[in-house]
C-alpha cells in the first residue's frame, strides 16, 4: 500500500462515520433522488424508469427512456452531479459504438456546440438545475422533472 493511499483513507476515516455530516448528506441526496424517480413516473406516462444507480459518490441518476429510444439503444438520464450539486439530464447510448455514432450526430447542436471530445459517459449533457434548493424538496422535484421534459422535447428531434 503506498503512502499516498494510507493518507488518502486517514482523511477518508475522518469524514466518513456513522453519524457524519458526509454520510447523512449523501443518504439524503441518494433519498432525494429516489423520490424525484417517483414523481417522474407520477409525472409522465410518455417514459418509464430504470432504478436508482448511487454511483461512487460522483453521480447519482436513474434512467428514463421509451419504445422509440430503446429501438435507437438510446436512454436519458436525470443525473445528480455530486461535484457541481447540480442536476443534469444526460443522453447516453447502450455501448460505445452507439456513442460515438449518436456524438458525430449531435456534435453540433446547441447543448454539444462548445464541446471539442466525447463526453465520458454522455453524448449529450443539458444543466436542468444548477443551484437546488434542498429547502423545499417537492418544489425542487418539479422544478427538476419540468425542465427535464422541456429538453427532452428539445432534443428528442435531433434524434
Amino acid at each position: 500500500m503506498s503512502d499516498d493511499l494510507s493518507q488518502n483513507i486517514k482523511a477518508y476515516q475522518e469524514v466518513v462515520y456513522e453519524k457524519s455530516p458526509v454520510v447523512e448528506a449523501y443518504f439524503e441526496l441518494v433519498h432525494f433522488v429516489r423520490k424525484l424517480r417517483t414523481d417522474f413516473t407520477k409525472t409522465t406516462k410518455a417514459y418509464k424508469v430504470g432504478n436508482v444507480s448511487e454511483g461512487y459518490m460522483d453521480f447519482t441518476y436513474f434512467p428514463i427512456f421509451n419504445e422509440e429510444l430503446r429501438e435507437k439503444k438510446l436512454k436519458y438520464g436525470i443525473v445528480l452531479n455530486h461535484q457541481l450539486m447540480q442536476f443534469e439530464l444526460w443522453l447516453m447510448a447502450h455501448n460505445e459504438s452507439g456513442k460515438r455514432k449518436y456524438w458525430n450526430q449531435l456534435k453540433n447542436t446547441p447543448w454539444n456546440e462548445e464541446k471539442t471530445e466525447e463526453m465520458k459517459y454522455s453524448v449529450l449533457e443539458a444543466v436542468l438545475e444548477v443551484e437546488p434548493d434542498f429547502s423545499d424538496l417537492d418544489r425542487l422535484s418539479q422544478k427538476v422533472i419540468n425542465q427535464c421534459l422541456l429538453e427532452m422535447e428539445a432534443i428528442n428531434p435531433y434524434l
